[in-house]
């Protein structure tokens, strides 16, 4: 008889797999920076709802990861999701198990912003401004790149502004709220002294005190550190700080300053609601101001400064009703003046005058009247 052949031992082929499958799990399985570095890149693009299973990825491995909790918190917020927002940045902070051993200030910043009581609020605001000027001085000094520094600066300044904001609202009849908005306005300008919004928040107080005169020149200085920028440069303000300006150059009657910035934010972003409120506004006053002195009123009579209010109004209703904005104070009191102008007699633009009229071209008028200073537009 011939010698029998020994069978190898066979392999479980589901033993196999797992062994296969274990393998591939540990070689692919992607660490936590990658992960956090996909979600930061979904942020970007706008796909919250994935970048948020990334983020929840990433907590799963590594819990006590800060930045992840913060970025998942402002996803969060992008998703309507406040109560939950809220929830994710109160885990960072104190006693909670996940607090970083560096305070957060986002954290902070946007707990405030959420706050239903502005105790709270002012509560929140605080404690991230001493966090970000602990940052900027002294022994806890932690910032060395210039970048950083300015990011740094401008969130400190953001927080005062919005304290000031509160104390002028909400708290505007308590005793303390004046001289507390000056010392919040003077530290804003202590930690940057160029700042735009920081200069546009002591003119807001300004104005508040009744001096005109001192509010004029803080709006001025404000304006002039942004005026000549190029648009796409990341120095200029945010297009609400634009506006808040326009307006504050609005109550001072300075009205060709207000259309330039307004021509500027509309050549960014045609369909901003308040912004074509704000120049039909303006339109509106200097017309009220040319029938006042019966002249016309940079080179434009009644009737040109009115049709252009009642065209930039309409534009304002069209685009507010379209958009479902939330303020309807805007909606009530551009209704009510096209209507008073409509009483006057006076009619839109032909719809093809309008076209040219939003064009660069009209933007460019605005800013050519002013460029040496003079053009200004003001009531006396």
């Amino acid at each position: 008889m011939g010698r029998t052949k020994t069978k190898k031992p066979v392999r479980s082929s589901t033993a196999a797999q797992k062994a296969e499958t274990s393998t591939a799990t540990t070689r692919e399985a992607p660490s936590t920076i990658s992960l956090f570095e996909k979600a930061q890149e979904l942020v970007v693009q706008c796909n919250y709802d994935l970048a948020r299973k990334f983020l929840l990825r990433v907590l799963e491995q590594e819990p006590s990861l800060g930045s992840a909790r913060e970025l998942l918190g402002e996803v969060q917020l992008e998703m309507g999701e406040l109560d939950t927002a809220k929830e994710t940045f109160n885990s960072l902070l104190p006693p909670s198990p996940y607090a970083p051993i560096t305070p957060s200030s986002s954290a902070h910043l946007n707990l405030a912003q959420l706050a239903d009581d502005p105790q709270e609020a002012l509560k929140h605001y605080q404690v991230a401004t001493d966090i970000l000027i602990a940052q900027l001085k002294g022994k806890d000094r932690a910032v060395t790149d210039v970048d950083v520094e300015a990011e740094v600066k401008t969130k400190a300044v953001g927080a005062l502004v919005a304290m000031v904001e509160i104390w002028m609202s909400d708290l505007c009849f308590e005793d303390e709220a004046e001289a507390t908005c000056d010392k919040l306005a003077t530290l804003a300008l202590e930690i940057d002294p160029t700042s735009p919004e920081a200069l546009q928040t002591l003119a807001s107080i300004r104005m508040s005190q009744k001096r005109t005169d001192d509010a004029q020149q803080c709006a001025e200085r404000a304006w002039e550190r942004w005026r000549d920028l190029d648009p796409d440069s990341p120095s200029m303000p945010s297009l609400p700080v634009r506006m808040s300006l326009a307006r504050l150059f609005l109550e001072l009657s300075l009205y060709s300053n207000a259309l330039a910035i307004l021509s500027g934010v509309l050549a960014v972003d045609d369909q901003e609601v308040e912004a074509w409120y704000l120049e039909g506004w303006a339109f509106y006053l200097m017309a009220e101001y040319s029938r006042e002195i019966s002249a016309p009123v940079a080179e434009l009579s009644w009737e040109e400064l009115s049709r252009d209010a009642m065209d930039c109004l309409e534009t304002c209703q069209t685009l507010h009703q379209s958009q479902g904005h939330p303020d309807e104070q805007i909606l009530q009191h551009a209704t009510e003046i096209i209507a008073e102008l409509s009483a006057a007699g006076v009619k839109p633009s032909p719809e093809e005058e309008v076209l040219e009229d939003t064009g660069d071209g009209d933007n460019d008028a605005w800013e050519d009247e002013d460029e040496d200073g003079d053009g200004d537009v003001e009531m006396q």
